[in-house]
């Protein structure tokens, strides 16, 4: 019945835009090298429990933007171009540390379990599931997709696609330690200065991909001219 009133053709393209422009957001390929960098000193169960608290944080970000995404920013007069240049900056500083082969965060001293728990914490909340697992990519994207839907079917799709790249960003996650192993340290080193490199480039792509459209409207330009 429901299939009578909506058009299979537009359902299966709307399924296939949802899960392909989630994953390109998300990248769960190029999340495990940071995973990894970030949970060296952590001991594998604390680093399983990272991996599954910042893909559900992530998921349940991504669920309320796509929610209230529209609503939270007109009552607060803020862009998702505001969020970029904010992500930018974060991501920059990240990518700057991996090129030096290093990353702060990782370096903590494992005192008492409390400490443990607490940098865990920490860690799976930001920056794993914001912004790098949930960024401005992702939530812009399922506003857009929220916006484009208008049936309760559309609003299951994009809400099970969500959930569906998340689990996939999980099972990178979870094997992310053996895989990097199998490279070396030296090879994490060179992996680590590579993907800081890219993380540099994402940077500036979404501080200036956010920068853009706010000086066209300060200057007035016309951004089809």
């Amino acid at each position: 019945m429901v299939l009578d009133q909506l058009s299979y053709n537009e359902l299966l393209e709307f399924v296939l835009l949802c899960i392909t422009s989630l994953f390109t957001m998300i990248n769960p390929l190029s999340i495990t090298p940071i995973f990894v960098a970030m949970t060296h000193d952590l001991e594998p169960s604390d680093a399983r429990h990272v991996a599954l608290k910042a893909t559900i944080t992530a998921a349940v970000i991504l669920v309320v933007f796509a929610l209230t995404g529209q609503f939270i920013f007109k009552v607060f007069s803020i862009s998702v171009d505001s969020l970029k240049i904010v992500a930018g900056v974060l991501f920059f500083l990240m990518g700057y540390e991996m090129v030096q082969a290093r990353l702060s965060r990782t370096k903590f001293d494992k005192r008492s379990l409390e400490d443990t728990e607490e940098y865990t914490n920490d860690l799976a909340i930001t920056p794993l599931a914001i912004p790098l697992i949930s960024g401005p990519g992702a939530i812009a994207t399922v506003i857009i997709l929220m916006s484009q839907s208008n049936h309760m079917l559309y609003y299951s799709v994009l809400f099970l696609s969500i959930m569906g790249v998340c689990g996939v960003t999980y099972i990178f996650l979870l094997f992310a330690k053996p895989i990097m192993k199998c490279l070396g340290e030296s090879g994490n080193k060179v992996l680590m200065r590579i993907m800081g490199l890219i993380v540099m480039v994402i940077a500036v792509e979404f501080f200036f991909g956010g920068l853009k459209p706010i000086l066209q409207s300060i200057l007035m330009i016309n951004p089809q001219a």
